[in-house]
């Protein structure tokens, strides 16, 4: 029976839990047909009674989600884990203000699946190219290490090999929702960090597949079966990618011209959910997990026109049942067991955060990653994950892992999500570590900048341009046609590697690295042009530079007015709000489509952005919004 088991992954139970893994449940398959006994009005009477009871369960939920976050916001913690916390209150091992947590899950479920496709929509293939390696060689580097340092842990406590490759796979795994969640938010995918901590995951859920083929085998399966199933398995799944690539490129964009004909945007909203629910579904019945499917058809989507309708579409919907799966995840949370076994609960806390942080850390270092996005990927990855529940489940089908450790791993595991949030909520003020890796970062060869060229290493009275994105290559554009020598710091390997073709003045360099700056000549700069897409960073950077040059201009981008304060406190001497500027230039377009001159332009957004308090944002007068109503013709 056991082998015949390995050769299905695990008998049902593990198959239920390849299924749910994102809900951290396993449902019994008898479950879903537990109504089937009753009499046609008794089943009616009961779904009755429960659909009620599970709309006060919701409400009861929402109001005490609501006052947890609301009460945990006073000391600047994250809503996530509000929710958690809101979770184990609830739950079984809580108060049991919910008397089936099964239903609550099967809600969550959903939310992961648009909050991973929502996810890919700020993807698309060509970036997905740029990361490939990081997803190859990075992913490689934080799963093996980590589950050699646990295998090696647990041999030398005189476990067996089989036990720990089993606890070693258990925690290398990160969670995906959690962790691609906060990054999105705080508009950090593309950052080197974000960069790095996507291509693990991504690395980590492929990897599921031969995980759950090789699991029964360590119990003592058929071990010569697990090559070509896994084999098998991963062919299957490259060719429902391929199918699927396809299917996006001729079929999807005919399909979404044709529904957006009808101007119905119910219709449009409930073909993206449909697109979303069958990619995850498909990726299921093929061994994968739903999160990738969900993930791999809004990556699919973001090549096509329709983009950012489904983006604006789904953003409510995804918000309230990802908040739903928070919640379901501090179900687990047993809070006995920290009773039971206190000091073995916090060794393993203590390896699952400060010890997946380090060694992920690490492989971003071995992969030339300077040590401020290191430090931070390290951050990101260091908490238990939603795959490593599956893997433990697995374990616990085929005897491996005990019911009690089953209990103790799930509750450290929340804790170190909680934790591991924590940590990312402060992340940008955190830098003890990067100090920690520098010198490892010198001896891998990781870079902090590229060595300058003959003629950019003796500049003088020039800009440093921090990113090179559209805004940096306009200033480097602009500069280059007033004749202003400048150099420009970019961490993405291959913009730089492509602007450097083009004989642009361009460098692989981390603005907030004092030898990076140094490199870019900052004690002979004019000024620093920070157009980054990483709000901490940007914040890092002006107190390196004040640090170095007190005197020095430094001009900083940010999205948002209400960060505006904190980067002048820091010495940022004019700070650009992108919602002030498109803003003014929303306003003088529309006046001049109705009509208006250039002088009566410039008194009316003067006037606006005056109301708004706008003309103190870089320390400006009234002369600088004039300045900028010039621009209106």
């Amino acid at each position: 029976m056991r082998r015949r088991h390995g050769r299905r992954i695990g008998g049902n139970v593990a198959r239920a839990a390849v299924a749910n893994e994102s809900a951290f449940t396993v449902r019994a398959p008898s479950e879903a047909r537990s109504l089937d006994v009753r009499g046609a009005a008794g089943a009616g009477k009961v779904a009755i009674v429960h659909e009620h009871a599970l709309v006060g369960e919701l409400a009861i939920i929402g109001l005490l989600a609501v006052g947890t976050t609301l009460g945990l916001h006073r000391f600047g913690l994250p809503a996530t884990v509000g929710f958690l916390i809101t979770g184990s209150i609830a739950g079984p091992h809580g108060l049991h203000l919910v008397a089936n947590t099964e239903h609550i899950m099967q809600i969550a479920e959903i939310g992961v699946i648009l909050l991973l496709f929502a996810i890919g929509l700020e993807f698309s293939l060509s970036r997905l190219r740029f990361i490939w390696r990081t997803v190859a060689v990075g992913g490689s580097l934080q799963v093996g290490i980590t589950t050699a340092a646990a295998l090696a842990i647990l041999v030398i406590a005189g476990d067996t090999v089989e036990r720990g490759l089993v606890f070693g796979f258990i925690v290398a795994l990160s969670s995906t929702v959690v962790v691609l969640r906060v990054l999105s938010v705080r508009g950090e995918l593309a950052a080197p960090h974000g960069r790095f901590t996507v291509g693990a995951l991504i690395f980590q859920d492929l990897l599921i597949v031969p995980l759950t083929l090789l699991v029964p085998v360590l119990a003592g399966g058929e071990g010569g079966r697990f090559i070509v199933d896994a084999g098998w398995a991963l062919a299957r799944a490259g060719l429902a990618i391929l199918a699927m690539v396809l299917v996006a490129r001729f079929v999807v964009p005919r399909f979404f011209g044709a529904v957006d004909a009808t101007r119905t945007r119910e219709v449009f909203l409930l073909t993206v959910i449909s697109v979303a629910l069958g990619s995850a579904w498909l990726m299921n019945q093929l061994g994968l997990s739903v999160a990738l499917g969900a993930f791999l058809a809004g990556l699919l989507l973001a090549d096509t026109d329709y983009r950012h309708r489904a983006t604006s579409d789904i953003v409510p919907l995804r918000d309230a049942f990802t908040s739903l799966f928070f919640i379901s995840l501090g179900m687990l949370v047993d809070w006995r067991v920290l009773v039971e076994q206190p000091l073995l609960a916090f060794l393993i806390v203590l390896g699952l955060v400060p010890g997946k942080w380090l060694i992920a850390s690490l492989a971003a270092v071995a992969m030339r990653y300077p040590a401020q996005a290191a430090w931070r990927s390290g951050i990101y990855l260091s908490q238990f994950g939603e795959f490593g529940y599956v893997v433990l489940i697995l374990g616990a089908n085929q005897g491996l892992v005990t019911s009690d450790e089953v209990r103790l791993i799930v509750t450290t595991g929340v804790l170190s999500i909680i934790l591991s949030r924590m940590l990312m909520h402060w992340t940008g003020e955190m830098h003890a570590g990067e100090a920690i890796l520098r010198p490892l970062e010198r001896l891998l060869g990781a870079r902090g900048i590229d060595e300058p060229t003959q003629q950019d290493a003796a500049l003088s009275g020039h800009v440093i341009v921090a990113g090179f994105g559209v805004a940096g290559r306009m200033l480097a554009r602009t500069l280059a046609n007033a004749g202003v020598p400048f150099v420009v710091l970019e961490l993405n390997a291959e913009t730089v590697r492509a602007a450097r073709e083009e004989h642009e003045h361009v460098y692989y360099g981390d603005v907030t690295s004092l030898e990076a700056l140094e490199h870019a000549r900052l004690a002979h700069a004019s000024a620093l042009a920070i157009l980054i897409n990483d709000p901490p960073s940007a914040r890092r950077a002006i107190t390196v530079t004040r640090e170095e040059r007190p005197d020095l201009p430094v001009l900083v981008r940010t999205r948002y007015v209400a960060e505006r304060d904190g980067l002048l406190a820091l010495g940022a001497e004019h700070v650009i709000c992108e919602e002030i500027e498109s803003g003014a230039e929303m306003s003088a377009n529309v006046l001049q489509v109705l009509g208006l001159d250039a002088p009566e332009i410039r008194q009316r957004v003067g006037d606006a952005m005056e109301d708004a308090e706008a003309g103190n944002l870089s320390r400006g007068t009234r002369e600088w919004i004039a300045m900028l109503g010039e621009r209106s013709p």
